[in-house]
Parts: C-alpha cells; sequence; structure tokens
C-alpha cells in the first residue's frame, strides 16, 4: 500500500491552502484506550494541529479527538498532546529544514492502514498572499476548461 492510502478518517485542507507541501512523511501514532476508537468513528479535527520536535522526539499539538461515547471515566482529554512514531532519520531531516530552511511540520491527513491509525505529516514552506491567489486562479481556470470540454462533447 502506497504512503497516505486507506481510509480516511480527517483531512487537513487548509494545509494546502496555506503551505507548499514538499515532502510527506507517515508516522503512527501513541494512543491512550478510548482514542483509537474515536479515531475509528472518525472524530478527529486537524484543523489547528501542528507538529513539534522536542528532546529528538515528534509530538502533534492541538488534534482534536472527541471523547469516546461509550466509554466512562478512562476517557480521553480530546486536546493532548500526542507522540508520533517516526524513525530517527526522520526526524533528524525534518529538524534540519525546519531550523535551517524555515519549514513547517504540518499534518495532512489521518487514516487507518492495515489496522493502525496513521498520519501524514508535510513538511511545509509557507504561502504568501500572492501565492494563494495565483492557486485559486489556476484552479478556476482548471474548472471553466473541464466545463468548456464536458459542454462540447456533450
Amino acid at each position: 500500500m502506497a504512503k497516505g492510502t486507506g481510509k480516511v478518517l480527517a483531512q487537513n485542507k487548509k494545509a494546502n491552502h496555506d503551505y507548499f507541501i514538499e515532502e510527506t512523511y507517515e508516522a503512527g501514532m501513541v494512543l491512550q484506550g478510548t482514542e483509537i476508537k474515536s479515531i475509528r468513528n472518525g472524530k478527529v479535527q486537524l484543523k489547528d494541529s501542528y507538529v513539534q520536535i522536542r528532546n529528538g522526539e515528534a509530538w502533534i499539538t492541538n488534534m482534536h479527538v472527541s471523547p469516546y461515547d461509550q466509554g466512562n471515566r478512562f476517557n480521553h482529554d480530546p486536546l493532548r498532546t500526542r507522540k508520533l512514531l517516526l524513525h530517527k532519520k526522520q526526524i533528524s531531516e525534518l529538524v534540519g529544514a525546519v531550523k535551517r530552511d524555515g519549514y513547517t511540520i504540518v499534518p495532512l491527513k489521518m487514516y487507518i492502514k492495515d489496522g493502525y491509525a496513521k498520519l501524514l505529516v508535510g513538511l511545509g514552506k509557507g504561502k504568501k498572499d500572492y501565492d494563494k491567489r495565483n492557486d485559486m486562479r489556476k484552479k478556476e481556470a482548471k474548472r471553466e476548461m473541464e466545463r468548456a470540454f464536458k459542454a462540447k462533447n456533450q
């Protein structure tokens, strides 16, 4: 199975709008009891989350995993910081890029692969406003071409 494939549970659409994603990494996560059940039900949001590297370990902050409905007093904190499982070499590449070139580590999407929850993390550089406008113009032009082509073929 290719990187980033599987049953997609959550997607950070704003990441592609705000960043030029240059490289992606697949990371596992350290989860508590009922978190995986909530994640499998699709009750996860990546909207304002980000990845930090602390003490040689990757951590995701602000990822919201709703408490499990059938959970009891053992339910988890929805916004707790969770550890990401990456190889040391990958973490050192990420640290180097963030410190040297001003990149940001952004979560892109969460999915289930072989029974495990995986997070696709992207190394991105921030877009300026004019870059965002250019992307919107390109999308609009592509839509217009597809509409014209579709109308012509009918």
